[in-house]
């Protein structure tokens, strides 16, 4: 057992009480936190293991406390130690909304999913957040030629490559600016909702919570990583989305065609990271079951790519080097 884990059990019996609990694997991570299912007198909750030189469990925890105060079903936090990096929270189960998600379910499901995301935009919190400003956009953007371009593709791009990927990085800044700003969770899509049965969706991984774009949550639940809908329901889905937005007084009236098109660009922003930090996964963390998931995402991309004028270069870029490097199986699923 390694030292992590048995200074895990001791923290573990100290807060309980008591050393006779069991400890199991809860879920998996793409950061380097780690989760663990502990029963003990007939009851679960989970212990997080943040170790403190890569992760914040300060962060988590005073965020699920804000989230919870506006209604949010985030894990309630019933004990913790940031200088060691553990907490111990209330287990909000196994049903990953991912799991549960088809076409007899999703209205409903995203349904509730949409009514949660507009109590975060409506009266989340702001104070104390990153702001997701110009160089931070920027840095993101960067992961999509390093390590998926360079690295994962071993693409080597030349200086108009490089120019034309500079205007679309400054399209997509601009964009995503020009929205309003709002408290963005940055990752609320099926893999991070939990089915519950009081207080549906059970919400998790908010801790890197900033002020941004009203549409960036959106865009990651509807045009989720892990899982695809028909087009024309996404822009229903997102269209009725902005119409409760506007009535609650999180976006002004804005057309929708404003609206999808703010849509859109963050969504390629988003998707332009995701592939760079599916790549890095792979390459520096030894995680390759995140590539699965690279033939949706850029095809997310293509549709976003081929709808505008000013993004020709791109779907140049991807439908004429980057498929072709692609395996045939991750090629023809794009």
């Amino acid at each position: 057992m390694s030292e992590r884990n048995q200074a895990l059990l001791a923290w573990l019996a100290e807060v309980i009480g008591a050393n006779g609990f069991e400890m199991a694997p809860a879920s998996s991570d793409a950061s380097f936190r780690r989760y663990w299912r502990v029963t003990h007198a007939g009851r679960t909750t989970i212990a997080m293991d943040a170790p403190p030189q890569h992760e914040d469990c300060g962060r988590y925890a005073d965020l699920s406390r804000r989230f919870r105060a506006i209604g949010i079903n985030t894990p309630e936090i019933l004990a913790e130690d940031r200088a060691q990096g553990f907490l111990l929270i209330s287990d909000l189960g196994n049903g990953v909304y991912l799991s549960h998600l088809r076409e007899d379910t999703a209205d409903r499901l995203y349904g509730d999913a949409l009514g949660a995301l507009l109590t975060i935009q409506a009266r989340g919190p702001l104070d104390g957040l990153p702001v997701y400003d110009a160089p931070f956009l920027l840095r993101e953007l960067g992961l999509f030629r390093e390590w998926f371009l360079e690295r994962h593709l071993g693409l080597d791009l030349s200086e108009a490559d490089r120019t034309m990927l500079d205007g679309v990085d400054a399209l997509l800044v601009e964009s995503a600016l020009e929205q309003p700003q709002v408290c963005v969770h940055r990752d609320y899509h099926s893999r991070n909702l939990m089915l519950t049965e009081v207080g549906n969706p059970g919400v998790l991984d908010f801790q890197d919570a900033v002020v941004g774009p009203v549409t960036y949550d959106l865009v990651s639940l509807l045009r989720d990583c892990y899982i695809s809908w028909p087009a024309e329901q996404v822009t229903d889905w997102a269209l009725g989305y902005q119409r409760l937005a506007r009535q609650s007084g999180v976006i002004q009236e804005e057309s929708p065609a404003t609206f999808l098109r703010w849509f859109d660009l963050i969504g390629l922003q988003r998707h332009l990271k995701v592939c760079g930090i599916f790549a890095r996964l792979n390459i520096r963390d030894g995680k390759p079951h995140y590539l699965d998931d690279l033939p949706r995402t850029l095809g997310y991309m293509l549709e976003v790519a081929d709808r505008y004028p000013e993004l020709a270069g791109l779907s140049a870029l991807l439908r004429l080097r980057v498929l072709p490097r692609m395996t045939a199986a991750d090629a023809a699923a794009v």
